[in-house]
């Protein structure tokens, strides 16, 4: 029986794709840059595996947060702003931004109460910390836990371990994970021993050889799923 449900933020109760391309378009143009769609399609893939770099080890946070500019400056051959200038500003630009993802708050309101929840992020503190203050979920959490400030990255057990160990009566067997990556997410809950589902809203064809105990593609279907395993 589940009591304790463990949920990513980004593109599981955040929309953090929107706020990406919002982030980033606005960023742009405050460098006199067209925000063409090129552009932003690019910077979202070369996000996206530069933080699967990172759960990997392979880059800290802080080198994926200018190796991902760098990336895409010399892409489209732009000489500036500087990658340092582009990360400050669409950091600045993503606080603002929060978009939340359909049906996310009626289902932490109807398992608030009957679980203990818990926010497992790997963004950064202050991002992350003014995007759930900005959504109004903050309130629905027991603990909310973000890699900058844990130390350590999902999928790493350590992140895990060292989030939930002061936790009164917490029990892996009774915890269960939601989360949009399979690399990040669905592994780290594996890492933990702890039950796993993946929200997988785009219908992603699964290629990474990392397999959930569940897959949903809607929030609504977690609601009624949860309260059976």
């Amino acid at each position: 029986m589940v009591k304790n449900i463990l949920f990513d933020l980004d593109d599981t109760l955040l929309d953090f794709t929107a706020s990406e391309r919002h982030a980033l378009a606005l960023t742009l143009e405050a460098f006199g840059i067209a925000p063409e769609k090129e552009i932003l399609d690019a910077y979202h893939e070369i996000n996206r595996q530069q933080w699967e770099r990172l759960e990997r080890g392979e880059l800290t946070k802080k080198q994926v947060k200018l190796s991902r500019y760098r990336i895409l400056l010399d892409k489209f051959d732009i000489k500036k702003p500087s990658a340092g200038e582009i990360s400050a500003s669409y950091e600045s630009k993503l606080c603002e931004s929060c978009y939340v993802i359909d049906y996310a708050k009626q289902l932490l309101e109807s398992l608030y109460g009957d679980f203990s929840l818990y926010l497992v992020s790997n963004g950064g503190k202050r991002v992350q910390q003014a995007r759930v203050k900005g959504s109004k979920i903050g309130k629905y959490f027991n603990g909310i836990f973000i890699s900058e400030e844990i130390g350590f990255n999902k999928p790493d057990e350590r992140f895990f371990i060292n989030a939930f160990k002061d936790v009164p009566d917490f029990k892996r067997e009774e915890s269960v994970i939601l989360g949009d990556s399979l690399t990040s997410d669905i592994l780290g809950g594996k890492n933990f021993g702890i039950k796993t589902v993946w929200f997988n809203r785009t219908g992603t064809e699964n290629r990474k050889g990392i397999f959930p105990d569940y897959e949903i593609f809607s929030l609504k279907e977690f609601e009624e799923l949860v309260y059976k395993i």
